[in-house]
C-alpha cells in the first residue's frame, strides 16, 4: 500500500535519479517554516529553464494521480507535457473524462495520437505542441505535471490565476516550494506525487 500523508514537516523520497533527486532536494528546502496561508506571486526569473527530459509515467502511478485528482466523467483532464498521451487517455479510458495534452516535442504528439486512437478514445482526448506558457488551460477543471521545480515555480502563477475555484492540480515528483504547500503527499515506491487545489481564499489573495 502507498504512503498517504499530509503536508509533513520533513521529507524523505527515496532514491531518486540523479537530476531529479537534486532538483527535488532543492525545492524541499524551500519548505521550512511551511506555510498554509497563500503567499504572494513569485516573481518570475529571468534565467532560463532547464529541458525537462522526457520519462514516462508508471501505469500504477497514473491511476493514483487520477484518483488523487477525483477524476470522473464531467472533467477536462489537461496533462502540461503529456509524453505519449498516457494520463489523458487513461482518464478518458477508465473515468469518461476529456482530456488534452500539450508537449513540445512532435514526436510525443504523434505518439499520443496514435495511442489514443488505440485505445479508441481519440473522440475525448486531443494532443497538442505547444509552449506550456503559451497555453491557455483556464477549462481545465484537472491539472497534471511532470515537470522539474524549476518549471512547476514558473508555472505557478498561471495556474494560480487561470483555474477556477475547485480545481484540482496532481504533480508526479516535483512540489511548488513553500508558496504553495500540498494538501495531499502520497508515495508510492521511489515515486512521491502532491495535490492541491484552487481553493477561494487563493483566489482572494490574488485579488488583494
Amino acid at each position: 500500500m502507498p504512503d498517504l500523508v499530509s503536508a509533513p514537516s520533513t521529507w524523505r523520497h527515496g532514491a531518486l535519479p540523479d537530476l531529479r533527486r537534486r532538483t527535488l532536494l532543492h525545492g524541499a528546502a524551500a519548505l521550512a517554516g511551511l506555510s498554509l496561508a497563500p503567499a504572494p506571486i513569485p516573481t518570475a526569473r529571468a534565467a532560463a529553464l532547464p529541458a525537462v527530459p522526457y520519462v514516462s509515467t508508471p501505469r500504477d502511478v497514473v491511476e493514483r494521480m487520477l484518483a488523487m485528482a477525483r477524476v470522473g466523467a464531467r472533467d477536462l483532464v489537461y496533462d502540461l507535457g503529456c509524453g505519449d498521451g498516457r494520463i489523458v487517455i487513461e482518464a478518458a479510458r477508465r473515468h469518461g473524462a476529456r482530456g488534452i495534452g500539450i508537449d513540445l516535442d512532435p514526436e510525443r504528439i504523434r505518439e499520443a495520437r496514435a495511442n489514443a486512437r488505440q485505445a479508441g478514445v481519440q473522440d475525448r482526448v486531443r494532443f497538442r505542441q505547444a509552449d506550456l506558457f503559451a497555453t491557455d488551460f483556464s477549462a481545465a477543471s484537472v491539472v497534471m505535471l511532470y515537470l522539474l521545480f524549476e518549471v512547476n515555480l514558473k508555472l505557478m502563477p498561471r495556474l494560480w490565476r487561470q483555474l477556477r475555484v475547485g480545481s484540482r492540480v496532481v504533480s508526479h515528483d516535483f512540489h511548488m516550494g513553500a508558496q504553495w504547500p500540498p494538501e495531499q503527499i502520497v508515495r508510492i515506491r521511489d515515486k512521491t506525487l502532491y495535490a492541491w487545489t484552487i481553493t477561494p481564499e487563493l483566489k482572494q489573495e490574488l485579488a488583494g
